[in-house]
């Protein structure tokens, strides 16, 4: 649907940051999609958009790393704000995140709850967010039902910008396919 360019901020989300470049490098959200747009229902145009490895457990890089919630960084989630989503545990984020349309203070830290791991913010592409969060959804389980996309919109390619790809050494699993048959598009 185009490009959606994101300013990462190292210096106070440094560990979310390094988790998410580690997935740009290796390839891992190559291939994937953006599979849910959760619209708040009082303004179908405020909400977030969610993507990554969605559930494919080839792509995970482990042990899931310690991420710095709103309630350490100080940083909010407003329009624009990318964060890692999560399970319930605090430290359970992988290699799937949101992007914001509007303010989501209920995100970010208050007495009894830590917040998410926001990192950064759009810095171009917010109409493709806003494209994306408009589009028909359905189906989905316990907090998500309703909000998965009826046709997942495909992430091409990430890249960092600054030209400094630094790939792990981990296997890439979902790059071997058994013999005769073609990669997965």
């Amino acid at each position: 649907m185009g490009p959606i360019v994101v300013a990462l901020d190292a210096k106070r989300a440094p560990k979310t940051t390094a988790n998410f470049l580690k997935y740009v490098d290796d390839g891992r959200f190559d291939g994937t999609t953006f599979y849910r747009a959760s619209r708040a229902k009082s303004d179908p145009k405020r909400g977030f958009i969610q993507g990554g490895i969605d559930t494919d457990f080839r792509r995970t890089l482990l042990p899931a790393v310690p991420l710095e919630p709103t309630s350490q960084t100080g940083l909010k989630h407003v329009s624009g704000t990318i964060s890692m989503a999560r399970h319930k545990q605090p430290d359970s984020a992988t290699g799937n995140f949101s992007i914001f349309t509007g303010p989501a203070p209920y995100m970010d830290a208050a007495p009894g709850r830590p917040g998410y791991a926001a990192f950064g913010h759009v810095v171009a592409g917010m109409d493709v967010v806003r494209k994306i969060l408009a589009l028909p959804t359905c189906c989905g389980k316990g907090a998500m039902f309703g909000q998965m996309i009826r046709q997942d919109v495909r992430i091409v390619r990430a890249v960092r910008l600054d030209g400094k790809p630094q790939p792990t050494s981990a296997v890439r699993p979902w790059l071997f396919q058994p013999k005769g048959q073609r990669p997965a598009r």
